[in-house]
């Protein structure tokens, strides 16, 4: 029989932490925060329309149908008393006035690459590098696409020393827990260092 007592300590000691997945458009960030989440993943998608066309690069991703509008948000428990909330940003430059909102309150990011289009994650590396949220590239390895190592990919996007470059499978779990595995120990290093730093 478990008393009251202990279901209150078990309350307090449980830690939800906030993670953004970030990255270009058609990357699979809807499908990284699918992959992995415990619960049915709240989905922001619409087709995409004619008029999207004009301001959306769709190169490199002909087959997408649909974008995320809003946000993808999900559910994972990495072990007992730690679980991640996870909120997939909209990768189009016309929804960028969401990010800030998103980004409040994050414990780090995942930022999502396609080496077919790198390019498309410049502006995310520079989002959370400007605002020293800590973040690993989790390069997606789509079928058909050069392999790169995670060396080469950092020196390609003049990643900061020591920012974690890891290649994953969006659409499988276990990939996507760990990529987010090495997010958290990688986030939790930087805030001790600069929590030690302050009182330094």
């Amino acid at each position: 029989m478990v008393s009251e007592h202990s279901d209150a300590a078990d309350d307090t000691s449980a830690l939800a932490l906030k993670i953004l997945v970030a990255g270009g458009f058609g990357v699979g960030k809807t499908t990284l925060v699918g992959a992995v989440s415990e619960i049915r993943p709240l989905r922001t998608e619409e087709l995409l329309s004619e008029a999207g066309q004009l301001v959306d690069d769709t190169d490199g991703v002909d087959q997408k149908v649909t974008t995320t509008v809003a946000m993808d948000f999900g559910r994972i428990t990495i072990r007992s008393g730690l679980s991640l909330y996870l909120f997939g940003t909209p990768g189009q430059d016309r929804f960028w006035f969401l990010w800030d909102e998103l980004a409040q309150g994050a414990l780090g990011a995942v930022v999502l690459a396609d080496t077919r289009r790198l390019e498309d994650c410049f502006p995310a590396v520079d989002y959370f590098e400007h605002r020293r949220i800590p973040f690993v590239v989790a390069v997606n390895c789509f079928a058909g696409a050069r392999a790169y190592g995670a060396h080469d990919v950092s020196r390609a996007l003049d990643l900061d020393r020591g920012t974690p470059v890891v290649l994953c499978d969006a659409r499988d779990r276990d990939s996507g827990k760990e990529v987010l595995i090495r997010l958290v120990e990688y986030a939790g290093r930087m805030h001790t260092a600069r929590l030690l730093d302050s009182v330094g």
